[in-house]
């Protein structure tokens, strides 16, 4: 039974506890049971269920309820639809953007049918609404619905589709509220961590450290899951670890190091070696403390750091700035740091969370590469530089150009809230209604739709690179493939949609179909492929994409191009759609 939380308005009557309620009460339905949850090795390909429980038929917005029932009650549901969804401009100021979300579009519309309580509930909203009408949609399936998608992971680009969605009118319009849902956030997150990714670098470790800062639970899992997608390396979020098998990272809070106030509040300092000898590593870190000239530290933070060290002797990156960074958080790791060295073990690094962080970081690499010489241990000057002060794409940049020796970049809230645009903006419109191309109409060009069902060829030139994404009217394919389907070696004539005099003819040496059927009369189409495997896609296709394309500040667009018979068909319905006015 789905369990989703929702307000219900009560009739005149008794509540459950025997007390009086009026019409204009609210009851909030509360979940009451678990959800049941397998691991993908273990679902059945034809029983896929979407990944949160909150995904319904009723995550929607009520005039798709009521365009539906409108549409049944004039005989308009089982007409042929053709819906596309996609985006009209890439965010961030950017000029590219990841598809994501596919995979959660695919379990919801394999899994969409009404409950008998969901029936219930929109006979609730719509009173009037006739029985015969909520008896069809208690019957309703995706048995006659296609998806065409692009691949989940594919960089993408403004009006090309992400997915074609074919079917009953009914079907198709009581989808849309719930894609885009789907779609748009989770692109957001994905385009938000690739550029966040390239920011940082390839050589460097990113890390998503944002479940704190989300947008709810809800924000949050969705956030880990697709900024790994995108470029981070782990997360924080242990859920998120144990449902997506994202790698986990995290060290401690600075609340771990105030905890403790002197060395008497360490009721056990001992340690043992790698030979399994026992020694107080307390007292080891203080004879280093002594003998290096550190004497002006914190005690009570190399207490702490003492405490983590004998949790995790191998695992140790100490949060260094909770006083002072140089003068105390630095200098103490050493010593602890070298302790561990003396017993077997090997310290990790340390974390940076405020302050000059190309300055610190500088200075903290010369202290361990100083003491590495000193003490002759060659991996002290490699110790890991964690860094996660409020960082965002402008400001790793900046780091970027002033140097620095940071080698993980732990972002939180700029990576999950996406805080530089709070939303792609991806769109749903139909396109053909009954064979018949259809188009929406706008003062703003950029909002005019492509008429007709169409496919997507990616164009890559001699270096490797895509050149053009070209969009191609199905049913021109139809009357003759030969001519429409562009092929390696042959001139192709690409026209902007709405421009007619910008146009390029391009000769292709490699040709990408970007559209494919992924799920086909209630059928997948094909197996459902791992989080992982996404994300190494993501890469690939970023790498083939030229870097002016990808470029933070003022990136070259990237062509969007129509063909010749698409042009006529899109600028004839225009003109056909577009009163004539008199003038008198």
């Amino acid at each position: 039974m789905r369990i989703f939380k929702i307000l219900k308005k009560i009739e005149n009557g008794f509540s459950e506890n025997g007390s009086t309620t009026t019409s204009n009460q609210i009851r909030e339905l509360k979940r009451a049971t678990t959800v049941d949850y397998v691991y993908r090795d273990q679902e059945s390909k034809d029983k896929i269920k979407p990944l949160n429980g909150f995904v319904t038929p009723l995550l929607t917005d009520l005039y798709q309820i009521t365009m539906a029932y409108s549409l049944w009650k004039n005989n308009r549901h089982e007409i042929p639809a053709v819906f596309d969804l996609y985006f009209r401009k890439s965010p961030f100021g950017g000029e590219f953007t990841v598809f994501a979300g596919l995979e959660e579009v695919i379990r919801f519309v394999s899994d969409f049918h009404y409950t008998k309580e969901e029936v219930g509930y929109i006979k609730e909203m719509i009173p009037d609404c006739e029985q015969e009408f909520l008896d069809y949609l208690s019957k309703l399936d995706s048995s006659s619905v296609t998806l065409y998608a692009m691949k989940e992971g594919s960089v993408v680009f403004p009006r090309v589709p992400l997915i074609r969605v074919e079917g009953p009118m009914i079907l198709c319009q009581l989808f849309e509220t719930t894609l885009l849902c789907l779609v748009n956030f989770a692109s957001l997150v994905a385009t938000n961590a690739a550029r966040h990714r390239l920011a940082v670098g390839k050589d460097k470790v990113m890390l998503e450290f944002g479940l704190r800062r989300a947008q709810g639970p809800d924000g949050a899992m969705s956030a880990s899951r697709y900024s790994y997608l995108g470029g981070a390396d782990g997360t924080s979020n242990v859920l998120a670890h144990c449902f997506f098998g994202i790698p986990i990272r995290g060290t401690h809070a600075h609340s771990f190091i105030t905890n403790y106030s002197s060395p008497d509040e360490l009721l056990d300092a001992t340690i043992k070696d790698t030979q399994g000898n026992v020694h107080n590593l307390l007292e080891m870190s203080q004879k280093y403390r002594d003998e290096l000239g550190f004497t002006a530290t914190i005690t009570s933070e190399l207490v702490a750091f003492v405490a983590y060290a004998r949790t995790f002797p191998n695992g140790l990156v100490a949060l260094v700035d909770t006083y002072d960074t140089l003068s105390s958080g630095v200098p103490n790791f050493i010593c602890v740091a070298l302790a561990l060295h003396q017993l077997g073990y090997k310290a990790v690094g340390i974390r940076l969370d405020s302050g000059d962080l190309s300055y610190l970081s500088k200075s903290s690499r010369k202290l361990f590469k100083q003491i590495g010489e000193q003490f002759k241990i060659d991996y002290f000057e490699k110790f890991s530089i964690v860094a996660s002060n409020d960082l965002n794409e402008p400001t790793i940049i900046a780091l970027n150009r002033q140097g620095h020796e940071i080698d993980v970049f732990a972002i939180g809230t700029n990576l999950v809230t996406c805080q530089a645009q709070p939303a792609l903006g991806c769109v749903y419109k139909l396109v053909e209604i009954n064979g018949a191309p259809r188009i929406k109409l706008s003062h703003e060009a950029n909002k005019i739709t492509l008429p007709g069902r169409k496919t997507a060829y990616r164009l890559y030139g001699s270096e490797g690179h895509p050149l053009v994404d070209l969009l191609i009217d199905d049913n021109d394919v139809a009357k003759d493939e030969s001519k429409q389907i562009p092929q390696v070696g042959k001139k192709v004539l690409c026209l902007h949609p709405f421009e007619e005099q910008k146009r390029v003819i391009v000769t292709p040496v490699h040709i990408e179909k970007l559209h494919n059927v992924v799920f086909d009369k209630g059928q997948l189409s094909m197996p459902l492929p791992a989080l992982s495997d996404i994300r190494e896609y993501c890469f690939q296709q970023i790498s083939k994409v030229r870097e002016d394309h990808l470029r933070n500040s003022n990136p070259t667009p990237y062509k969007v191009s129509v063909t010749k018979e698409l042009f006529d068909t899109l600028h004839n319905l225009w003109l056909d759609s577009v009163p004539i006015k008199e003038m008198k």
